[in-house]
């Protein structure tokens, strides 16, 4: 996807997406910078932190009620398949219960993905053990 798209869908963001992401930006302040419309080739995600390798998603209807279900799944396991964690929460969750949001993405940056896990540790000495 062209960064100009990535660029277009970032000005039409939801009102629960800005929500969201003014409370993300806050967790700047303990290391971890979320991108909003970030774009992972051939996806754009809400919100990317690539050092805890977590997305966060928004979608219009309740979890199992979105008619964009199947096409979401299939998307998030091609994430997983990448070493990414997917949260989703619903507009409704984001609107009414932004501090459960926030504890469930703040358990998810704490603990985060083993592949972030991986990742962040330090290289083995080389040679024989």
């Amino acid at each position: 996807m062209p960064p100009s798209r990535a660029r277009e869908l970032r000005k039409s963001m939801t009102p629960q997406e800005v929500k969201l992401w003014l409370r993300l930006r806050e967790l700047r302040a303990i290391g971890h910078h979320f991108r909003r419309q970030s774009p992972l080739k051939p996806y754009v995600v809400d919100f990317e932190c690539r050092k805890s390798l977590l997305i966060v998603e928004v979608d219009g209807h309740q979890h199992g009620f979105d008619e964009h279900r199947q096409r979401d799944a299939v998307r998030d396991q091609a994430l997983e398949r990448r070493g990414y964690k997917v949260l989703r929460f619903s507009n409704a969750e984001v609107s009414h219960e932004i501090e459960g949001v926030m504890q469930a993405i703040y358990l998810a940056l704490t603990n985060p993905h083993p592949a972030a896990r991986m990742r962040a540790r330090p290289p083995s000495p080389g040679g024989e053990g």
